[in-house]
């Protein structure tokens, strides 16, 4: 991947680190959001069209709305991205990773006109591809950064345990901890539930089976102590 991960402190002291869109991904958006816009155009033009002169100011004012204002509003509220972003899992931030405030989403995208030169945004393709945070001419100057949206790590489920018996007699102890683990597990990344369901693979017999079949057969064998049969 070309993306890059950078860190960043909040004013609390608070280390965040974040990975920035490369350009392969904010094209993707800039297409999305190119395409809405288009489309709205396209259904006012009609609408312009039955009100003769006056629609064609209509227009012309929803143009200019759509040009300079869409990704404003869009940039403000909560999720920090236009829908092209949001399809593609991106938004916008400040370069300490909080919010973007208004007047930087004003100034990073009034300065699209720069970035559009010298041709078809030349200066915001040269700058994103010689830096390592991919920031365009308008990012560096609202100090901003594109970056991806965090994904949450997946979490384990014990809907599809089957339940089994321990193959061998556990003390009172042992049997604690393994239900202590199944009942964290929904709260534990997939790694971390597989390395602590490793230290308890002795209750479920073979423990040279891929790691996924040994977390399983743990969990199944909390399922039977908690009295489930099926």
């Amino acid at each position: 991947m070309l993306d890059s991960v950078v860190s960043a402190e909040t004013p609390e002291g608070i280390l965040l680190e974040m990975r920035p869109a490369g350009m392969s991904a904010r094209f993707c958006a800039f297409v999305i959001d190119w395409l809405i816009r288009l489309a709205i155009l396209y259904g006012a033009a009609f609408i312009a069209g039955i009100l003769g002169g006056l629609g064609v100011g209509f227009w012309l004012i929803l143009f200019f709305v759509l040009d300079w204002f869409y990704p404003v509003v869009f940039e403000l509220r909560r999720g920090g991205a236009t829908p092209g972003k949001k399809a593609m899992g991106l938004k916008v931030v400040m370069d300490n990773g909080l919010p973007v405030t208004p007047a930087a989403a004003i100034t990073r995208n009034l300065l699209r006109f720069a970035d559009f030169l010298p041709f078809l945004y030349g200066a915001a393709i040269v700058s994103m591809l010689v830096r390592a945070d991919g920031k365009r001419l308008g990012d560096l100057t609202a100090a901003t950064v594109v970056v991806h949206q965090p994904r949450p790590a997946p979490k384990a489920t014990l809907d599809m345990v089957t339940p089994i018996a321990p193959v061998r007699p556990l003390s009172q102890r042992d049997q604690s901890a393994v239900i202590a683990l199944a009942a964290r597990a929904p709260t534990l990344t997939l790694e971390r539930l597989d390395e602590l369901a490793l230290l308890a693979a002795s209750v479920q017999g073979e423990a040279r089976e891929p790691q996924e079949q040994v977390t399983r057969r743990v969990l199944g064998v909390a399922q039977w102590l908690l009295g489930r049969r099926s």
